[in-house]
């Protein structure tokens, strides 16, 4: 597998390279950046006189091929700096890029076609390695030089590359369907949310239905959390600025942060983070060894300040929803602390429909506060947890905070992709910071362990990945309409209006639908809706009391009694199904 990664990695990387070949042949004056490989493709950053159009796409393609038939090689040269200072006389960003090597390292160009690049590789050998029916490319974006919003903008030019035609079509068609399920797409066609860039980017509106969605997840949450030994907390929204200044945030954290606000001649800040206001809670009375372990929990809203370039609907928000909880514990508390919040995390990604799921431990980085006996000791109990829940798991060595080790839970979705969510982290920072202390057995005062946990991460990016993962067909127990009621004509609405009472009586989300349209484009509208029970209902149906059920997969069944439908339903919501 790791052969055929990096085959595929230099594959792509030399197709950068006559990507760029190409468009230099129809813009020679460009301003050529970067152009690596990347998953599943590559890009290539230009400065170009005008915007592309999909036309200069298919321009460039053609040349691509005509440079592919070529059989060019793909020749390495290592050169002193003064050499290539004197090759890219002209293109700034690259010898901005020439400055940036640091003195010793090696220098190398490598030349395709009429093509020299400041590269260290790898390429295939030549353009004859290169299948011209096993490339794409897909869409220009702009992106800031260096990631940078203060610098110009470019023009980037994404395309995707395979070793034979075949892989390429399976890779366009999984991009159909990640196209199909994209929850901004959805968002807008299921009247979930929106965002508003008139009135802040980045920013969520909760429709009514998304709002239905968001209050049985929260709903679900606390009665787990409640059942798992937690507590809940609430707390403000701003602090002033010593909060920040004592928990690190302003001096680590300030340009993630919002301008302070003055009330009384004092700066006041946005919460970034609700663990410096928990640490609050916990002081404001002495704690002894027998009040902990404390598992304290809270959907607490935060605001960061993303760069606009970076902003993605639901995945990447300047304000969102953490569900976020904190442990405090002592050190012989630890272990089982740590496997109960483990399995608690399983737990709900299983009743949220994901089984797929990886564990990555990070370890000490090279700079990092707390004793090594410290550091030890927690990475001993997240390994034992792991182990004792049968977890694949990757060893991330060095990838710890530098105030703790952590677990962090990546799941699949329904198409292949891998998520980060869930972070389990340890902190020997705050308790620090902030003098925390517990009574322990001997009289003594000592500190406690803290443990933070973010579970879902944040209620926006859980949904973004949910309404892709369901492609916006929820399992029923979350679907913002569960049943809807159609009468065959409007002689019998007066049924179904009894009908939809009936569900709503027994808990069980519904509506009726009194429309003027014909029943037909009724269940067709309540199928693009994917709405999971449809009930049509007309004279025998009043009769009987009963309905005929259509459910969102095809299956459907007459003469349905509608207490036993009731019960069903309520069954399957309990149950969590799918359907």
């Amino acid at each position: 597998m790791a052969e055929k990664d990096d085959t595929l990695l230099a594959l792509r990387h030399s197709m950068s390279h006559v990507m760029a070949d190409a468009v230099l042949e129809i813009f020679p004056d460009a301003q050529i950046a970067i152009g690596p490989a990347i998953d599943n493709g590559f890009y290539y950053d230009f400065e170009l006189p005008r915007s592309l159009t999909p036309e200069d796409l298919e321009d460039i393609t053609s040349r691509m091929k005509n440079i592919i038939a070529g059989k060019l090689p793909f020749e390495k040269r290592v050169v002193s700096r003064k050499e290539a200072a004197e090759v890219f006389a002209g293109q700034k960003y690259k010898i901005e890029l020439l400055e940036a090597i640091p003195e010793g390292d090696e220098v190398s160009l490598y030349t395709v076609g009429k093509f020299t690049d400041l590269c260290r590789g790898p390429h295939v050998e030549s353009t004859a390695r290169l299948n011209a029916e096993a490339f794409k490319l897909l869409s220009v974006a702009g992106a800031y030089w260096r990631g940078d919003e203060h610098n110009q903008m470019l023009q980037r030019i994404y395309g995707t590359a395979w070793e034979n035609p075949k892989d390429l079509r399976l890779y366009l068609q999984h991009l159909e369907e990640v196209e199909k399920r994209d929850h901004r797409k959805l968002g807008r066609e299921l009247d979930l949310f929106s965002t508003h860039e008139e009135a802040g980017p980045g920013l969520i509106y909760w429709h009514p239905k998304g709002a239905r969605i968001r209050l049985a997840i929260e709903d679900y949450w606390r009665k787990r959390h409640y059942e798992g030994g937690y507590e809940q907390l609430y707390t403000p929204h701003v602090g002033k600025s010593w909060l920040w200044e004592t928990s690190g945030h302003l001096g680590f954290y300030n340009e993630n942060m919002y301008a302070p606000m003055e009330v009384d001649k004092s700066d006041y800040y946005i919460k970034p983070m609700n663990c410096p206001f928990h640490i609050l809670i916990y002081k404001n009375s002495m704690k002894s060894y027998r009040d902990l372990p404390l598992r304290w929990a809270e959907l607490g809203t935060v605001y960061r300040y993303e760069r606009s370039g970076v902003l993605h609907g639901l995945l990447r928000v300047r304000g969102f929803t953490q569900d976020d909880a904190h442990l405090f514990c002592t050190p012989e508390q630890m272990e089982e602390e740590i496997l109960g919040v483990l399995r608690f995390s399983l737990s709900i990604w299983k009743d949220f429909g994901f089984s797929d799921i990886k564990a990555y431990l990070a370890t000490k980085p090279e700079k990092s506060v707390g004793s090594q006996e410290d550091w030890d000791r927690a990475i001993q109990s997240l390994k034992k947890a792991i182990d004792a829940e049968g977890l694949t798991y990757e060893m991330d060595e060095g990838g710890g905070a530098f105030y703790g080790p952590k677990i962090d839970l990546k799941i699949k979705d329904a198409l292949g992709r891998e998520w980060q969510m869930t972070t389990i982290q340890f902190d020997f920072n705050l308790p620090e910071r902030f003098d925390m202390t517990f009574v322990d057995h001997d009289g003594k005062e000592k500190r406690p362990l803290m443990i933070h946990r973010a579970l879902l991460g944040s209620l926006e990016r859980f949904f973004g990945v949910l309404v892709e993962h369901y492609g916006g067909a929820f399992p029923v127990w979350l679907s913002p309409v569960q049943a809807v009621v159609i009468p065959v004509a409007p002689a019998f609405e007066g049924y179904a209006a009894q009908v939809a009472d009936a569900l709503k009586t027994a808990g069980i989300r519904a509506e009726k639908d009194l429309t003027d349209n014909r029943m037909n484009a009724k269940i067709r509208n309540a199928q693009n809706e994917k709405i999971p029970y449809m009930l049509v209902v007309g004279e025998r149906e009043e009769q009987e009391s009963s309905v005929s059920l259509r459910k969102r997969n095809g299956d459907r069944e007459n003469g349905v009694p509608l207490q036993n439908f009731i019960d069903s339903v309520k069954e399957v919501i309990a149950r969590k199904e799918l359907l």
